[in-house]
């Protein structure tokens, strides 16, 4: 559906959407001006003296940016919106090179062209650059950015393809984008250059292979599992749909299928959200979905969403957008705040109260990434073939549908997501027979439909996930649906371990988290018993507006064991609850946050020690100084499946980590279990040496009689010393050469 010919009007989606247009969109601009992310460009076309700023892809930033800002323009005429974009793009034409060239970090670094494929995002670049020119010149109808567009995507094509160069860009996003290149102007040398790039992936001949992390491993028909970078991944099967819906492919159709059922059957969180490791920013094996250090990066979310609705036209079938509503309620929304100027950049499904929204980040894809996808959320709302209009999302709305040799008027009247009743107002410029395809949502059950009239009943099936109603409608005729939202505790498969015994709730598409601001300041101490009583009741003055899950949980005190071998058993104390939705958690007070509880106490995680207070040096801002002491035993040096602390990216330094106990307390020992991700191919290596100081009134001394201070792999280093009473201790450690360090659990023995 052409973005113009759909209006979004309801009482969820409009107000986000007028939030975005009017917060977020110019937040992005301002902070692309300030980081310098603009002014690459005027120095790229010899206007301003200077280096180039920042990363190596930072360009395409700015293009995300200004997509949104197109989309913006498609809906409402703005002067000075349009004055300001006119402007950028002015800047952006010139630097553009006299062959077509378009790269600022290139041009100002002076370094080779497409002499790092693998990793400098040249093509990722250009095809952000070409998607924001095609949604310029759609909203618009001005050629200038899209002038630019062809200009560049002109030189690509004269040095790719059969009988040029073989190679594939490590960072996908070039195909997808050359196939929207292809329908806006009608030249096909574009869709032949996606499917080049599609043909070479996982190719060797005549170049080298970049590896499962850039999708590069196998040939894309050949390819049965997700792996490796998960924006990548998504990015690459988007543009794959998007080819295959063009020449009928069949091999790469099939292995889309493989792929989908891959991550959706074993490698996606309940909101939506894929990739869990920070380490790749993507997959690994199936069933790993650790809770906390859920990486589920919001770009990967907005990923899901492209590839999601291009399967859905491709193949009519409800269950894409099943997934697509999943994410986009969720795992996707979530990475933005209330007030449109603050960021998730990875979304755990829990938190200790350390991971926060932010309002810009150095690698910054993620914030104009959800101002374009906002402001084109009118696309996903409906689709239609030659004899059926197709309703996908259930959004309070208004679109104009060429169906059944006529133009019909749609107007979409519900409460979604917070109530399951959905009216549409049919109004064809004539009376025609065609179909209404209502989308029957995976999650519910007893869905009723009906039409208002008295006349003769339409024909309804159930076809491939929609309530297909077949009739000759006539203006001002009325089709229902009704979708029931109980709430429902869902469970997760046994192999995902970190969820065994435990429950989430869920009503409607919304899935459902406890914040500690709701919950007397904790949450990870509740269980919820398998009998308790769950009620939903709406807030309008919550959150902008949301329905909560109220209830009754167990309570335990969450003492911890300490040193003890045995103790008496923790009694639980009822206590009520509020759950609110996971996507509108850490918009108030920082605190705990969990989506999965326990169902009974003896699953409880053990808590921090609370008699301690960590500090550092530095502690990387992905990390937290809560891992020294919560707990949590590592199942290698490398395990990536937990909460770390590290002191990246410094490297070859002298660093510092220490103990602040909340009292005297006589210690005689300490176990250091570090933190070493060679096997993964990281930064972080054991130190070459450390040593343990204590307080000594306001100095620090070494502790006396210390053994070896060890730094084996893959266990915890014991060194014990003479027994001391002190207020704290603290870990000096010298880094490797060229390598940081961290650690994953830093216990203390006591006398």
């Amino acid at each position: 559906m052409p973005l113009t010919d759909v209006r979004i009007e309801d009482a969820f989606w409009a107000p986000r959407q007028k939030v975005t247009r009017d917060k977020t969109l110019p937040h992005n601009f301002k902070m692309c001006e300030e980081t310098g992310r603009i002014g690459n460009f005027v120095k790229a076309a010899g206007k301003m003296e200077g280096g180039f700023e920042g990363y190596f892809f930072n360009d395409s930033d700015v293009y995300k940016a200004l997509e949104g800002a197109a989309y913006a323009l498609a809906g409402d005429s703005d002067p000075e919106l349009m004055k300001y974009v006119d402007e950028l793009i002015a800047k952006i034409a010139a630097a553009q090179q006299s062959d077509g060239y378009l790269n600022s970090y290139y041009i100002l670094t002076n370094e080779p062209r497409w002499s790092n494929l693998a990793h400098k995002h040249e093509l990722y670049c250009a095809g952000h650059l070409i998607e924001a020119a095609v949604a310029h010149y759609q909203a618009t109808g001005k050629r200038a950015l899209l002038d630019v567009a062809v200009r560049f995507a002109d030189l690509i094509d004269s040095l790719f393809g059969p009988d040029k160069r073989h190679d594939v860009p490590g960072h996908e996003e070039i195909e997808l984008a050359l196939v929207k290149l292809a329908r806006v102007t009608g030249e096909q040398r574009y869709l032949k250059l996606a499917e080049f790039f599609l043909e070479q992936r996982g190719r060797a001949a005549g170049r080298e292979l970049y590896g499962d992390y850039c999708q590069d491993h196998l040939p894309v028909r050949e390819q049965s599992e997700i792996v490796g970078h998960a924006v990548r991944a998504m990015y690459l099967y988007s543009g794959v749909a998007d080819v295959a819906a063009l020449t009928g492919d069949q091999g790469y159709i099939d292995a889309m299928d493989r792929i989908w059922n891959d991550v959706v059957r074993r490698k996606m969180y309940i909101t939506g959200g894929i990739g869990p490791s920070a380490h790749n920013e993507g997959f690994t094996v199936p069933y790993d979905l650790p809770n906390d250090t859920a990486y589920a990066e919001t770009c990967a979310s907005i990923g899901m969403i492209l590839w999601n609705h291009r399967l859905n036209l491709l193949h009519g079938d409800a269950r894409y957008a099943d997934v697509l509503e999943q994410v986009l309620y969720n795992g996707f929304l979530s990475g933005v705040s209330l007030d449109g100027e603050k960021f998730f950049y990875t979304n755990p499904l829990g938190s200790k109260g350390n991971h926060h929204r932010r309002p810009w980040y150095s690698c910054a894809c993620c914030p104009p990434n959800v101002l374009r996808l906002l402001l084109s959320l009118g696309r996903y709302v409906y689709a239609h073939s030659d004899d059926a209009v197709y309703v996908n999302l259930y959004v309070g709305s208004s679109a104009k549908i060429p169906v059944g040799g006529t133009t019909v008027t749609l107007r979409q009247e519900t409460q979604y997501p917070w109530d399951g009743k959905v009216r549409i107002v049919v109004d064809p410029a004539e009376n025609a027979e065609f179909a209404i395809c209502l989308r029957i949502p995976g999650w519910s059950r007893y869905a009723t439909t009906g039409l208002d009239d008295g006349r003769a009943p339409a024909r309804t099936i159930l076809q491939d996930g929609y309530a297909r109603i077949q009739r000759k409608w006539k203006r001002g005729d009325v089709a229902n649906l009704d979708l029931p939202m109980p709430i429902r505790r869902i469970t997760a498969n046994p192999r995902v371990k970190e969820n065994v015994g435990k429950v989430a709730l869920q009503r409607g598409p919304i899935v459902y988290c406890l914040e500690g601001t709701d919950n007397g300041g904790r949450v990870r101490h509740l269980t919820l018993p398998r009998n308790a009583e769950l009620h939903a009741e709406h807030r309008p003055d919550l959150l902008g507006g949301v329905t909560v899950i109220r209830g009754t949980v167990l309570a335990t005190g969450g003492e911890g064991w300490d040193d003890d071998l045995y103790r008496h058993a923790a009694e639980a104390e009822s206590a009520e609850f509020v759950a609110v939705p996971y996507y509108a958690w850490d918009n108030r007070e920082a605190g705990e946050m969990v989506v999965w509880l326990p169902e009974s106490p003896l699953l409880l995680e053990p808590p921090p020690v609370r008699w301690v207070t960590a500090s550092a040096s530095r502690c990387w801002q992905s990390d937290t100084l809560l891992a020294l002491h919560n707990r949590q035993e590592p199942k290698s040096s490398n395990d990536h499946g937990i909460p770390r602390f590290t002191w990246w990216p410094r490297r070859g330094s002298l660093e510092w980590v220490q103990y602040d106990f909340d009292r005297a307390r006589r210690v005689s020992s300490v176990e250091v279990y570090w933190f070493d991700d060679e096997a993964a191919g990281g930064g972080c290596r054991v130190p070459t040496s450390w040593r343990l100081l204590r307080r000594d009134g306001e100095s620090w001394r070494e502790v006396q009689g210390a053994a070896d201070y060890g730094a084996e792999l893959d266990q915890f280093n014991r060194v014990s010393f003479t027994p001391v009473e002190t207020t704290g201790l603290k870990i000096e450690v010298q880094l490797q050469e060229e390598y940081s360090g961290g650690i994953l659990e830093w216990r203390v023995g006591r006398e």
